[in-house]
This record gives structure tokens, sequence and C-alpha cells, in this order.
């Protein structure tokens, strides 16, 4: 199970607000794919702690955040910065591209 905190669309437009950057992992639990991003991601919130919020969508559970946000394909990652989407990657990629895609956004 991850340790990443799921959200629903009534607590979402919140979420992608309480931090400067967020990166939400759009994915299904059948997704192997989503399966081998989940502990990428779990190790990257360890690394940046409070500086990052990483969430986590379930495709399957809140298909209208998958369909607001044009999610074709899981996983989908999409960075928020102050609340508006600045950033998709979609497909497994490795730790370093999602680090490098946050670092961006991040205040130095």
């Amino acid at each position: 199970m991850s340790s990443l905190r799921k959200v629903d669309p009534a607590a979402f437009d919140t979420a992608v607000r309480e931090k400067e950057v967020v990166l939400v992992d759009f994915g299904a639990e059948w997704c192997p794919p989503c399966k081998v991003l989940s502990p990428i991601l779990e190790e990257l919130q360890t690394e940046e702690g409070e500086r990052l919020s990483i969430l986590k969508v379930d495709c399957d559970e809140s298909p209208e955040l998958a369909g607001r946000f044009g999610v074709m394909s899981m996983p989908t990652v999409i960075l928020f910065q102050n609340g508006e989407p600045v950033d998709k990657l979609v497909g497994l990629r490795s730790k370093d591209v999602y680090r490098a895609a946050y670092g961006r956004y991040m205040v130095k």
C-alpha cells in the first residue's frame, strides 16, 4: 500500500494548492507501470519532505478528475504550481526525470 496521500474530487482543488509545487500521480490499482511508479514517488516524497506534496488520484475511482486533466494513459504525472497545471509526464519515467520536472518549479 502506498504512503502517498490519495485525493478525491472533493478535496482535489484544495490539495493542489497546499504547497507551491504539487505532483499528482494519476493511475489505477490494476496498472503494472503505476505499481512501479509508486515506490519511486514515495522515495522522492521522503527525500523532499515538506518541500513537496505528492498526491495520488485513482482514475477508476475519480474518472472526472482524469477527464478534467486529459489523462488518456497511465501513469500520468501532472505538476501543479500554485494550484495550476504546469507540466505533464505520461508513462513511467526514471526518478531523475520526475526530480528534474518538479525541480524546475521549486524555489531554490
